[in-house]
């Protein structure tokens, strides 16, 4: 997954709205198409953006197809986009005693 593919399927509401659908349990197609006031192709467009980003799973059962949350790409899509931001990098700096006036004070803390 390309974090473009992911900021993309994450960019319209009714992605977001799908991917908290499935949060709470695997839906058929029928199911989330119940609850959205859109035609089942513009859907289906959707849903191919999902699985494009592997956001999603889906399964064939007989004549049905099953969506599910795949949570270990989500897990690796917010560790990404962590990373880009360098989200919680500068609290670990303080923690390890970057800004320690003890450590400064002896000059460990310098370099």
């Amino acid at each position: 997954m390309t974090l473009n593919a992911l900021f993309h399927a994450l960019g319209d509401p009714t992605r977001r709205e799908i991917l908290r659908l499935l949060r709470e349990g695997d839906l058929t197609a029928g199911e989330i198409a119940g609850r959205f006031p859109l035609a089942r192709s513009t859907l289906s467009g959707h849903f191919n953006v999902l699985k494009a980003a592997n956001l999603i799973l889906s399964e064939r059962r007989r004549t049905t197809i099953v969506y599910s949350l795949n949570v270990s790409a989500l897990e690796e899509a917010m560790a990404a986009a962590m990373d880009l931001f360098k989200v919680g990098q500068a609290e670990t700096g303080e923690r390890n005693g970057a800004d320690d006036p003890a450590s400064s004070a002896n000059g460990e803390g310098q370099r």
